[in-house]
């Protein structure tokens, strides 16, 4: 008897767990839904898909969309497949997470261990640019583009996205560096060490968790960006996501579910592996800056 009445908490707890993981697991299926018709469509050949519809399982796996969304798929007149538009925002991504990386480094080492008079003014006016729309920066970004000769370049959106992520970055590094402590940089200038060999042999070697953090946002936001890459680039000079607008778009043949879904797959590749392989030092960077 004594024993049924102490099981009988265990056991309402257990079904308590077991609800909750219930429910859990429906919002994942849920969200997990529109991917695994994307995937088993890129695998469905088109006479397969137009005879049932886009919800099915493929009867055989087959490789073609693949192969004709890398490489032979006609995008805006242009039957190259998606692979120049992978190069473009590789071009684009790498050089902009570099440099905004480094800047914003530089920002909130200055910012956080060389403070002068408005540091923290200037601090916040940086930080504004993270609240202010996309669409506010339109115009102003199409005449500086117009002024430097960068329209429709990959240079110029490069220059976007580097200016876009300094707020993003300036504020993860600033918020990171203001941890260290002030005597750390007093015993080096004692010692002689100006600003920028304090910044390459004390700082640096102190950052790779915030470093990890903002090379994987920024490396992430400036991939799917969308935005600027339709409305700043047209033709070969598109990234991948702006080409896939391009492709979706086309309306001049039937529309090729399976060879679409094996492009979207394809472009989302770069940002899965960056997941991947540093989502947990991702975690983790954002807790050192959180808890140090």
């Amino acid at each position: 008897m004594t024993d049924s009445r102490a099981s009988a908490p265990l056991r309402a707890a257990l079904g308590g767990r077991m609800a909750i993981y219930a429910v859990l697991l429906l919002f994942a299926l849920f969200y997990l839904t529109p991917m695994v018709v994307v995937v088993l469509n890129s695998f469905r050949s088109f006479e397969e898909i137009t005879r049932s519809s886009v919800l099915g399982f493929p009867t055989a796996l087959r490789m073609d969309n693949w192969a004709q969304a890398w490489g032979t798929y006609c995008i805006a007149g242009a039957c190259t497949g998606i692979k120049p538009y992978m190069w473009n925002s590789l071009m684009i991504a790498i050089p902009a997470t570099l440099l905004s990386t480094v800047l914003g480094a530089m920002n909130g080492y200055v910012l956080s261990l060389w403070r002068f008079r408005g540091s923290n003014i200037l601090f916040g006016v940086i930080t504004f640019g993270v609240f202010l729309p996309a669409q506010m920066k339109l115009v102003p970004w199409a005449i500086v583009l117009r002024d430097l000769g960068l329209s429709n370049t990959i240079s110029g959106l490069v220059l976007v996205h580097v200016i876009q992520g300094l707020a993003f970055t300036t504020l993860f590094c600033r918020n990171y560096y203001v941890n260290v402590p002030q005597d750390l940089i007093k015993a080096a200038k004692i010692d002689g060490a100006g600003f920028l060999q304090i910044f390459w042999r004390i700082i640096l070697p102190l950052s790779p968790p915030i470093l990890i953090v903002t090379v994987i946002w920024q490396f992430t936001g400036i991939w799917n960006e969308f935005l600027y890459g339709i409305t700043f680039s047209e033709g070969s000079q598109r990234p991948v996501t702006a080409a896939l607008m391009a492709l979706s778009a086309n309306i001049a043949q039937a529309r090729e579910y399976g060879i679409e879904s094996a492009a979207v797959l394809i472009a989302a590749l770069p940002t899965l592996l960056v997941y991947l392989l540093g989502g947990k030092y991702f975690v983790r960077g954002l807790t050192a800056g959180a808890v140090k």
